[in-house]
Protein backbone atom coordinates (compact mmCIF):
# COMPACT_ATOMS: atom_id res chain seq x y z
CA UNK A 1 0.00 0.00 0.00
CA UNK A 2 1.37 2.91 -0.91
CA UNK A 3 2.08 6.18 1.58
CA UNK A 4 -1.35 8.27 2.17
CA UNK A 5 -0.67 11.73 2.43
CA UNK A 6 -3.25 14.73 2.17
CA UNK A 7 -4.11 18.41 3.04
CA UNK A 8 -5.73 18.94 6.38
CA UNK A 9 -8.73 21.29 7.69
CA UNK A 10 -8.47 23.98 9.88
CA UNK A 11 -10.64 22.76 12.79
CA UNK A 12 -9.89 22.23 16.76
CA UNK A 13 -10.73 18.93 16.45
CA UNK A 14 -8.77 16.00 18.56
CA UNK A 15 -5.16 16.32 16.97
CA UNK A 16 -5.18 12.21 16.19
CA UNK A 17 -8.37 12.66 14.04
CA UNK A 18 -7.35 12.44 10.13
CA UNK A 19 -8.45 15.84 9.30
CA UNK A 20 -9.15 15.31 6.13
CA UNK A 21 -10.59 18.33 4.18
CA UNK A 22 -14.08 17.86 2.20
CA UNK A 23 -13.36 17.09 -0.56
CA UNK A 24 -10.36 15.01 0.16
CA UNK A 25 -6.97 16.86 -1.05
CA UNK A 26 -4.37 13.95 -1.70
CA UNK A 27 -0.72 14.65 -1.72
CA UNK A 28 1.26 12.43 -4.23
CA UNK A 29 4.75 10.99 -3.12
CA UNK A 30 5.98 13.74 -6.39
CA UNK A 31 4.34 16.41 -4.27
CA UNK A 32 6.61 15.20 -1.35
CA UNK A 33 9.96 14.61 -2.71
CA UNK A 34 9.88 18.38 -3.71
CA UNK A 35 9.77 19.66 -0.20
CA UNK A 36 12.45 17.49 0.61
CA UNK A 37 10.46 14.49 2.18
CA UNK A 38 11.22 11.02 1.11
CA UNK A 39 10.01 7.51 1.40
CA UNK A 40 10.63 3.83 1.62
CA UNK A 41 8.44 1.09 2.00
CA UNK A 42 10.15 -2.02 4.09
CA UNK A 43 9.29 -5.40 5.86
CA UNK A 44 9.36 -4.58 9.59
CA UNK A 45 8.80 -8.29 10.12
CA UNK A 46 12.60 -8.76 9.67
CA UNK A 47 13.95 -5.26 10.44
CA UNK A 48 16.85 -6.86 12.53
CA UNK A 49 18.13 -8.91 9.51
CA UNK A 50 16.64 -6.44 6.62
CA UNK A 51 19.20 -6.41 3.93
CA UNK A 52 17.53 -3.43 2.14
CA UNK A 53 17.72 -1.62 5.27
CA UNK A 54 21.13 -2.18 5.94
CA UNK A 55 22.18 -0.75 2.49
CA UNK A 56 19.66 2.38 3.61
CA UNK A 57 21.68 2.88 6.54
CA UNK A 58 25.01 2.21 4.52
CA UNK A 59 24.22 4.42 1.85
CA UNK A 60 22.96 7.24 3.92
CA UNK A 61 25.59 7.31 6.47
CA UNK A 62 22.77 6.15 9.26
CA UNK A 63 25.05 4.83 12.02
CA UNK A 64 22.91 5.59 15.29
CA UNK A 65 19.55 3.51 15.63
CA UNK A 66 17.28 3.06 18.50
CA UNK A 67 13.86 1.89 19.00
CA UNK A 68 11.34 4.14 21.03
CA UNK A 69 7.47 2.28 21.92
CA UNK A 70 4.64 5.72 22.18
CA UNK A 71 1.91 4.50 24.16
CA UNK A 72 0.84 5.54 27.64
CA UNK A 73 1.78 2.47 29.55
CA UNK A 74 5.72 2.41 28.15
CA UNK A 75 6.72 6.07 27.53
CA UNK A 76 7.20 8.15 30.60
CA UNK A 77 5.35 11.50 30.45
CA UNK A 78 3.18 10.13 28.10
CA UNK A 79 0.91 13.29 27.44
CA UNK A 80 3.67 15.56 28.35
CA UNK A 81 5.44 14.25 25.71
CA UNK A 82 2.76 14.00 23.17
CA UNK A 83 2.10 17.91 23.40
CA UNK A 84 6.01 18.45 23.06
CA UNK A 85 5.92 16.34 19.65
CA UNK A 86 3.05 18.30 18.07
CA UNK A 87 4.48 21.82 18.95
CA UNK A 88 5.61 22.72 15.05
CA UNK A 89 9.36 22.67 15.45
CA UNK A 90 12.37 22.10 12.81
CA UNK A 91 15.36 20.15 13.54
CA UNK A 92 19.41 21.10 12.28
CA UNK A 93 19.75 17.45 11.13
CA UNK A 94 17.32 15.36 9.18
CA UNK A 95 14.46 13.63 11.07
CA UNK A 96 14.47 9.50 10.15
CA UNK A 97 11.40 7.19 11.50
CA UNK A 98 10.74 3.77 10.37
CA UNK A 99 7.66 2.50 11.98
CA UNK A 100 7.72 -0.85 13.16
CA UNK A 101 4.71 -1.32 14.39
CA UNK A 102 1.16 0.76 15.13
CA UNK A 103 0.64 3.85 13.59
CA UNK A 104 1.12 7.46 13.17
CA UNK A 105 1.03 11.02 11.48
CA UNK A 106 3.38 13.56 10.64
CA UNK A 107 2.42 16.92 9.67
CA UNK A 108 4.77 18.85 7.54
CA UNK A 109 4.27 22.32 5.71
CA UNK A 110 4.10 23.30 2.23
CA UNK A 111 5.77 26.05 0.16
CA UNK A 112 2.32 27.89 0.58
CA UNK A 113 3.02 27.15 4.25
CA UNK A 114 0.08 24.77 4.47
CA UNK A 115 -0.59 21.12 6.61
CA UNK A 116 0.39 17.91 4.76
CA UNK A 117 -0.34 14.96 6.98
CA UNK A 118 1.73 11.96 6.29
CA UNK A 119 -0.16 8.74 7.67
CA UNK A 120 2.43 6.17 8.69
CA UNK A 121 1.85 2.81 9.14
CA UNK A 122 3.85 -0.89 10.21
CA UNK A 123 7.05 -0.49 7.57
CA UNK A 124 6.74 2.84 6.29
CA UNK A 125 10.50 4.72 6.39
CA UNK A 126 10.34 8.64 6.28
CA UNK A 127 12.85 11.14 6.04
CA UNK A 128 12.24 14.92 6.79
CA UNK A 129 14.38 17.47 5.84
CA UNK A 130 16.76 19.62 8.13
CA UNK A 131 14.57 23.01 8.56
CA UNK A 132 11.26 21.94 7.76
CA UNK A 133 8.70 22.65 10.10
CA UNK A 134 6.96 19.86 11.45
CA UNK A 135 5.33 18.41 13.94
CA UNK A 136 4.27 14.41 15.30
CA UNK A 137 0.84 12.54 16.59
CA UNK A 138 -0.25 9.56 17.31
CA UNK A 139 -3.46 8.41 15.71
CA UNK A 140 -6.48 7.17 17.47
CA UNK A 141 -5.13 3.68 18.27
CA UNK A 142 -2.48 5.71 20.10
CA UNK A 143 0.15 3.08 19.50
CA UNK A 144 3.34 2.71 17.18
CA UNK A 145 6.60 1.89 17.63
CA UNK A 146 9.64 3.28 15.52
CA UNK A 147 13.05 3.45 14.69
CA UNK A 148 14.84 6.38 15.45
CA UNK A 149 17.44 6.75 12.88
CA UNK A 150 20.54 9.45 12.60
CA UNK A 151 23.73 10.29 10.87
CA UNK A 152 26.40 10.01 13.66
CA UNK A 153 25.32 10.60 17.39
CA UNK A 154 21.88 11.36 18.16
CA UNK A 155 20.80 15.19 18.14
CA UNK A 156 17.30 15.38 19.85
CA UNK A 157 17.11 19.02 20.05
CA UNK A 158 13.88 20.77 18.91
CA UNK A 159 13.59 24.29 17.76
CA UNK A 160 10.01 25.30 17.46
CA UNK A 161 8.76 28.07 15.54
CA UNK A 162 9.24 30.61 15.20
CA UNK A 163 12.56 29.67 14.03
CA UNK A 164 13.72 31.28 10.55
CA UNK A 165 16.98 32.79 11.94
CA UNK A 166 18.46 29.57 11.85
CA UNK A 167 21.48 29.05 8.54
CA UNK A 168 19.74 25.64 8.40
CA UNK A 169 16.23 27.02 7.80
CA UNK A 170 17.09 29.74 5.05
CA UNK A 171 19.12 27.01 3.50
CA UNK A 172 15.82 24.94 3.11
CA UNK A 173 13.67 27.78 2.11
CA UNK A 174 16.27 28.30 -0.47
CA UNK A 175 16.18 24.85 -1.72
CA UNK A 176 12.59 25.37 -2.06
CA UNK A 177 12.90 28.25 -4.71
CA UNK A 178 13.53 25.16 -7.60
CA UNK A 179 10.60 23.54 -8.60
CA UNK A 180 9.69 19.68 -8.76
CA UNK A 181 13.05 17.27 -9.27
CA UNK A 182 15.42 20.26 -9.30
CA UNK A 183 13.94 21.27 -5.72
CA UNK A 184 14.19 17.85 -4.86
CA UNK A 185 17.67 17.04 -5.90
CA UNK A 186 18.71 20.66 -4.05
CA UNK A 187 17.68 19.36 -1.04
CA UNK A 188 19.69 16.13 -1.07
CA UNK A 189 22.71 17.67 -1.87
CA UNK A 190 22.05 19.95 0.83
CA UNK A 191 21.83 17.41 3.26
CA UNK A 192 24.99 15.55 2.43
CA UNK A 193 22.87 12.46 0.53
CA UNK A 194 24.12 10.50 -2.47
CA UNK A 195 21.27 9.60 -3.96
CA UNK A 196 17.59 9.99 -4.58
CA UNK A 197 15.56 7.81 -3.16
CA UNK A 198 12.74 5.84 -5.00
CA UNK A 199 9.52 5.10 -2.91
CA UNK A 200 9.34 1.07 -2.39
CA UNK A 201 13.51 0.68 -3.05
Amino acid sequence: MPLNAWYMDSTDEDQRKPHRLIPNQPVSLDDLRTLGVFYWKLNADIFETDPKLEQIRKDHGYSYMDIITIHKDTLPNYEEKLKMFFEEHLHLDDEIRYILDGQAYFDVRDKEDRWIRIALNKGDMITLPAGIYHRFTLDETNYTKAMRLFVGEPVWKAYNRPADDFQIRQKYVASLRGSGKDAAHNIMVDSSRASVIVPGQ
